[in-house]
């Protein structure tokens, strides 16, 4: 539980650090809105399940565009002491909406995305027949926080703090 409450403090501090930036301003370099995000990540976090127990996760991430600046591929893959969880995301950016589909790998949770580019990060909400989860990423000077609460499934949340490359 110390963890869980060390997260949040960095999530809040991360905030309040990028609390003073536009969406413009904070996502302009490379004409895409996803640059800050661009490369490989790792770092660790907790995963928290609906029967109460958490366990330590090491986690990468890599987000890569598609085609065009506007898509996004997330791929975060973690592993704990008793298995692992692995996300794969396909997300096209108009105009600040966010929309796409998002499948956990592992416990085979499937749904669709939408969400917003906002000035903190990136805020989506995942719906769909077997899984529903608010998540939400904060990047800010080579840092990142994830930040996934699940409903109705295996899953109770999951939180990472990763580093650049």
């Amino acid at each position: 539980m110390k963890f869980q409450g060390a997260a949040v403090a960095l999530v809040a501090a991360l905030m309040v650090g990028l609390s003073g930036l536009d969406s413009h301003s904070a996502h302009s370099q490379d004409d895409s809105a996803f640059a800050p995000l661009l490369g490989w990540w790792k770092g660790q976090g907790r995963l928290g399940f609906q029967e109460g127990q958490t366990e330590n996760v090491t986690c990468r991430a890599t987000y890569v565009l598609g085609d065009v600046p506007t898509k996004l591929e997330q791929n975060i893959r973690c592993a704990t002491s008793s298995g692992k969880v692995e996300i794969v995301s396909h997300v096209t950016n108009d105009d600040g909406e966010l929309s796409g589909t998002w499948t956990e790998r592992i416990y085979n949770l499937v749904g669709d995305l939408s969400g917003a580019i906002t000035e903190r990060g990136y805020r989506v909400s995942v719906t769909g027949g077997d899984v529903g989860a608010e998540m939400e990423i904060i990047v800010k000077d080579g840092m990142q926080v994830i930040e996934i609460k699940f409903s109705g499934n295996t899953l109770r949340g999951l939180t990472l703090v990763l580093k650049k490359g």
